[in-house]
Parts: structure tokens; sequence; C-alpha cells
């Protein structure tokens, strides 16, 4: 079988694979329907780049109406997911971080509104200036073009994917896992019959989760094909992605978050700032799973700390130091090597007492994941050496984990939150979905 592409589009790849000795037929129908669906998006993602900011905004508020109307067809789908993975025992945060209901799906709609109300990345000038010569130069945002995401257990993440790549010019396709099987296919089905509503191609978003574990093998090798490929999820499925794929991928992080209460912390707002950062939703990545306290305060502290997180159901994985703070009611166990390097994503919580930031500080270095550490304290000198001296994508200052987000931080929906170091970092929003290219104009310029 063969896809018409436009002129452009690699010859080579128009054409189904021969499957070869051996292969399942399984593996060769993924490739053939990943290299059909890459071709269908990178002739999209040509109208998406032109597309003006009117056009897209127009989308995104078309796309947020239109899974307001499927609501009820999107929860019905969702409740056979939660039903079955509930059914094959998915901790309790993380069947609620894979429901959905009215409530949050409009928020999800919200969150698509308020992506139409931020500036359009495209075309904005990163730097430029004219040479001695009078030459012109500008370096100018982009959209990538074809964006790939694996994640898992997520569909709001289908919906924010889908927003982020329309408004920054990128046509993407999906790979969500089975865990989110059937809401995702109602939420793709809905948004991109929404956009031919705007005069905007459908195959803009797609999805290949009907193609399984072979479809996402094949995403992470459709180099060429795929500009850049986001995962989202767990420790295992972001480090198969890392090591397997060869398109170019945007590393996104686990969270194992750290708290450090210091000496002369404000007690009452350090105990607030706790309990929001660890229970005010378990199954996220910017949720707290260790909290150090400085062995000055942990007599004032500890005590009211974990009686609160006691009452919130949360189980106290300690040391020591911590224990003899444990009261009535507070579910307790002694802490493990393993427990400072784990992301339990349930309501667990590593404790430690420490003699000083020094140690507060390297028990950091040692165990975090690069993705959010916070401070509560009124010294500003342990402000400056938390904030210099540790190097995560998020650092929070007297401020819950919680706001390692691209809503809360003002960027709109966010597609991931990256914990390496080149091109983006942090809550990935819109401008993190562009790449530059470089515009010189002169008037017959030639090199001497």
């Amino acid at each position: 079988m063969s896809v018409q592409s436009e002129p452009g589009v690699a010859a080579t790849t128009s054409v189904a694979p021969e499957a070869t000795d051996g292969e399942p037929q399984a593996a060769t129908e993924a490739r053939t329907a990943v290299v059909q669906a890459a071709q269908r998006a990178t002739i999209a993602a040509r109208a998406l780049a032109s597309a003006t900011r009117g056009t897209k905004d127009e989308a995104l508020h078309v796309l947020a109406d239109a899974l307001v109307a499927a609501r009820a067809e999107i929860i019905a789908g969702n409740a056979e997911d939660v039903e079955r993975e509930r059914a094959n025992g998915m901790s309790p945060g993380l069947v609620d971080r894979l429901r959905l209901d009215s409530g949050r799906i409009a928020a999800i709609a919200g969150a698509l509104r308020d992506l139409a109300a931020l500036p359009d990345p495209v075309g904005e000038v990163v730097r430029g200036s004219t040479l001695p010569n009078g030459l012109t130069v500008r370096q100018v945002r982009v959209p990538m073009g074809v964006v790939g995401m694996i994640y898992e257990a997520r569909p709001n993440v289908t919906v924010d994917a889908a927003g982020l790549a329309l408004k920054s010019g990128n046509a993407v396709i999906l790979r969500g896992g089975s865990a989110a099987a059937r809401s995702n296919e109602v939420i793709v089905r809905v948004l991109s019959q929404a956009l031919t509503g705007v005069g905007l191609p459908a195959d803009a978003i797609q999805s290949i989760d009907a193609h399984g574990r072979e479809g996402a093998r094949e995403l992470m090798r459709a180099r060429g094909l795929v500009d850049v490929l986001v995962p989202r999820g767990g420790a295992s499925l972001i480090q198969t992605v890392v090591t397997e794929s060869t398109v170019p991928v945007i590393e996104t992080g686990v969270g194992n978050c750290h708290l450090f209460v210091d000496a002369g912390a404000d007690v009452a707002k350090a105990i607030a700032i706790l309990l929001n950062s660890k229970t005010q939703r378990v199954g996220v990545c910017n949720a707290l799973e260790t909290l150090l306290v400085h062995e000055a305060i942990a007599a004032e502290f500890l005590p009211g700390a974990l009686s609160a997180l006691g009452a919130a159901g949360v189980r106290i994985h300690g040391d020591e130091a911590t224990a003899v703070h444990v009261g009535e009611g507070v579910e307790f166990e002694p802490a493990t090597e393993q427990d400072w390097a784990t992301e339990y994503l349930s309501l667990d919580l590593a404790v430690r007492v420490v003699p000083d930031l020094d140690t507060a500080i390297e028990h950091i270095r040692t165990w975090t994941s690069g993705h959010t550490e916070a401070i509560c304290t009124a010294d500003v000198t342990s402000v400056q050496r938390f904030t210099t001296e540790l190097d995560s994508a998020a650092i929070m200052v007297n401020a819950s984990t919680r706001f390692t987000d691209g809503g809360q931080l003002g960027l709109g929906a966010e597609i991931g939150i990256s914990t390496q170091k080149l091109h983006a970092r942090g809550p990935m929003g819109l401008a993190e979905l562009t790449t530059t290219t470089w515009i010189v104009q002169g008037d017959g310029h030639v090199r001497p």
C-alpha cells in the first residue's frame, strides 16, 4: 500500500515496509502504520507552520468546546479504563491520575482556552542585528515539525500535548499506553475531527495506540519522519525511550522531590507547604517524596507535622531521630537507603533529621532526580546557598513543590517537566516546542 505525499516527503518511506525473515507480522504492521502516520503528520505540520495565530487560537477554542460537548462519551470510555486498571491492581494514586470526570474535563478544556490567550511563539525574534556590512540577521522561532509523545495512564496529557503542539505549529503523534487506551481513543477522535471545522488537517493529531508496544518501538525508530520525541511517565519508560530511540529525545524525569525545613523556619507555613506538597495530589511527578528537617527545629516542627501527615493517611519512612517524634495515629516504619531513592507516587514519605544545611544539600545531591527541591527558611544565606548549590530543574523557596507545573508558572499547559540541561528544562511549554532558524537578508552581498 502506498500513501500520497507532497513533494519533499522521502519517496523511500511512501511504500509499506516488507516483512523481514522471522519478523512478527505485528511488527511489520506497526512499522507501516507509524510510517504512514508520520507522513500524514509531516504534511499536516506544513499547514500548521503557516497558520496564523488567529486560526490556531480559534482551533483551540473549538477543541475545548468539542471536549466539553463529548464529556459523556469521554467519561464512559474512561470508566472502562479505570475499572480495568483497578482490577489489575493499579495503585490508588495512579488510578486517580487516570480518572476523568466532568470537573477534570472542564479543567482540561480550560487549559486549551488558556493556551489561546498566550502569545504565539512562532515568528518570535530571539535576537537580531544589522552587521557592519549591511546584512540583517535574525534568529526566529519556528515549529519543530512532527512531535512524537510516549506516555502512560494520563489522558489529560493527550489534550495538553495536542493543544501545545497546535499552538506551536507542530503536528503530534501520540502513544498513550494501554491503561488509558479507551479514554485516549475517544479524545483523539474528538480533537482530530474538531480540527477540520476550522480548516486545519485532522492528521495534525494522531494516535498509534492501536499498535501497542510495537507501535511505540517504531515511533522511536522513525528518525527523519519524526523530529523530536518526548517521553513522559515512570523511570523505566523514560529510560527505554532514551536508550532505544534513534529520534532526538527531550528527556523528562521522575520526581524524587525534596523539602528542607531549615532552622528558624515559620512552623505553621512549613507544615502547610509540607501537606500541600505531599497530599494535594500524590500520583504526580511534583509531589513531595522526602522531607529533611534541621535538628535545631525538629522538636518544634516534627510532632505537629507528623500528626498532620498521619491524619492525612501518610505512612512515614523515617530515621531514628524522626522516630522519637512520632505520636499516636501515625503509621511509621524505619527508613532504608532505598527510601531515599524512591518516587513513591503514593501516601508515603521518607523523613530524615539532618544536623545542618550542608548535610541537607549533600543528601539532595545524592538522591535527587533533578526535578524539584524546596526550602522553608527565613535565612537569606540559606536561600542563597540552597538555590545556587543545588542543580535541579526547579527550586522553590517557601513554596510547595506542586508549583512546578506549566499552568501554575504561567506557561499554560505543559508537555512534561524536562530534567535534562539541553534545549528545554523544567516545565515544557510553547517555546520549548519550537526550534530556531536564522534569516539573513542582504542586497547582493557576497563573502569577500
